[in-house]
């Protein structure tokens, strides 16, 4: 239950009571034949006198379960587009244009409905007056909030308009005309890779501890005023599974829309497709290398190749063996190849799907080629120079293993200690990490560090000696900012992406759940390893 803000000391004070459960909980119950709530739902959602501050919490809910509201929720839905958010706060607008602009994109069924909706406020309601026991009807075209109204339903028919389910009806277009389909992907992955770009990993975190942040002072603050039980929102926690950040929330709802379409087509009456799902990989892959593998600092996008390669072993082998021959193809730009190695070593760490027979017979592969790499540059009889320039893919394949080994060496280890020791031992890093090219220097330094430390405690490889050694040389590096309009300096060489980092984006994370894998507390052990100790505790989790 929770009490409407207003002032108290002014007007009587009015407690807004709400009963029942939270939206999903209320779908969930129905789903499973229980309607009692959910009726109950629809009901307040009618009430005439319906507050301001529950519309929103109502409509925030609503668009967080937005990929369940299908058909079978028409009177539900119906009764939403019935609210009178006309006319009400602006706070009430925005909330509810967001929510019609999540609806028309995960749910192309309801656009007419919606459509419909806005174009019913282009005329004045009518008023009816009683007059002597006479009903007389007229239009209520002097309210001054008519202009401000109308305003708003232009804005939200532009809203529905640009999103028309654009993406939804192009991936339907896929299914009778596959000849297209690669276009297709193309074309919205290409869009898609523009909202991820601008939603760094650091806003999107900044947007969502700052809301956090405003909740619990609006939350300390009611406290000061009120001290009641109808204070507590039973509705409270799932505010926060809307995207904070305006650029994420929707690049999550079209992300749901594309990992759904990835679902329907390799998954037909819950059975796996094989020949459809090759298809889709083909056509996928083919754009992965056309336009996110050179895209820098994309966050999620990438994720449509990782959660299609989690249905089958084979796909994630494909994948890998894909990105290996892009790493050590030397006609390639070492930029791409960087990127290669890059998603490599991320897909190897993080993807839990890969079994441990594979994370050895890609860490081989890359070894190999790394001491094969040592050993040009030590034939050549010249003096070898720490330049990420002339030796990028070297350097990125280091990190690579490095990152592969923080993420898999438990795994590695647990089943059988001693193979375990003898394969790391096999892959001789103490020559990779002493070498003239000294990797060591120019990898992420959080990834240095513990690496440095997991090699220790197992007695693999001492590399604090050569850490100090380059902390007391600075290597300064002047590049372009991502987005190219400014130049920093930058004391780590190999640029800090890993496309495979946590999920951020919240309505398609649940799906993610069983596939990836999490070094908890990264920030913490980094700073712990960094001081040199050698007892390490790492916990894997699942996102």
């Amino acid at each position: 239950m929770e009490i409407d803000g207003r002032d108290f000391l002014k007007t009587p004070s009015v407690k807004t009571v709400r009963f029942g459960g939270s939206v999903a909980e209320t779908l969930e119950k129905h789903k499973h034949g229980d309607s009692s709530d959910y009726e109950l739902l629809k009901h307040q959602l009618v009430d005439p006198e319906i507050k301001d501050a529950q519309i929103i919490n109502w409509l925030q809910e609503f668009r967080t379960c937005v990929t369940h509201l299908t058909k079978d929720h028409e009177q539900l839905i119906y009764t939403i587009l019935r609210l009178p958010w006309l006319g009400r706060s602006q706070a009430v607008v925005d909330e509810y244009l967001a929510f019609l602009g999540n609806l028309v994109s995960a749910q192309t069924v309801y656009l007419c409905a919606c459509l419909n909706m806005v174009v019913s406020h282009f005329t004045p309601k009518r008023v009816t007056i009683c007059e002597g026991g006479v009903d007389i009807s007229d239009s209520d075209d002097e309210d001054e909030n008519l202009p401000r109204n109308f305003d708003h339903c232009h804005q939200a028919l532009q809203l529905i308009i640009r999103y028309e389910c654009y993406v939804h009806n192009l991936l339907r277009i896929t299914v009778y005309i596959p000849s297209i389909r690669r276009d297709i992907l193309e074309l919205i992955i290409g869009k898609l890779l523009k909202l991820d770009v601008n939603a760094s990993r650091t806003h999107i975190e900044e947007a969502e501890e700052n809301r956090v942040q405003t909740q619990k002072a609006e939350e300390q603050s009611e406290e000061c005023l009120f001290d009641m039980d109808e204070d507590v929102s039973a509705d409270e926690p799932t505010r926060t599974t809307v995207m904070a950040h305006p650029v994420a929330e929707r690049l999550d709802t079209l992300m749901a829309v594309l990992m759904a379409y990835i679902k329907d087509i390799c998954y037909v009456d819950g059975s796996f497709h094989v020949e459809r799902t090759k298809e889709l990989y083909r056509d996928l892959l083919t754009v992965f290398d056309k336009l996110i593998l050179p895209t820098h600092a994309s966050c999620h996008v990438q994720y449509t190749l990782f959660y299609l390669c989690s249905f089958k072993p084979a796909l994630a082998e494909a994948f890998l063996d894909h990105l290996w021959k892009i790493l050590q193809n030397p006609s390639l730009p070492a930029v791409l190849r960087q990127a290669a190695a890059g998603y490599l070593g991320s897909f190897l760490a993080r993807a839990k799907f890969i079994p441990l027979s594979t994370v050895w017979a890609c860490l081989d592969l890359l070894i190999s080629w790394i001491h094969q790499y040592i050993d040009s540059q030590d034939s050549c009889g010249k003096q070898v120079c720490c330049d990420v320039s002339l030796h990028g893919p070297f350097y990125t394949s280091c990190q690579a293993v490095f990152y592969t080994i923080i993420f898999r060496h438990r795994a590695m280890l647990e089943a059988n200690m001693k193979k375990g020791l003898e394969y790391l031992q096999s892959l001789n890093l103490e020559r990779v990490v002493m070498c003239q090219l000294n990797p060591l220097r120019v990898c992420l330094p959080s990834i240095t560090n513990m690496f440095a430390a997991i090699t220790r405690k197992y007695q693999v490889v001492f590399c604090y000696t050569i850490i100090e050694r380059n902390n007391r040389c600075v290597l300064p590096v002047v590049r372009s900012s991502a987005g190219g309009d400014c130049v920093t300096t930058n004391t780590n060489p190999l640029d800090s992406f890993f496309p495979f980092d946590p999920y951020l984006l919240k309505r398609y994370t649940h799906r993610l759940i069983y596939f990836h894998l999490f070094l908890k507390s990264f920030i913490y052990v980094t700073s712990f390893c960094a001081a040199g100790s050698g007892m390490v505790c790492y916990d894997f989790w699942c996102l």
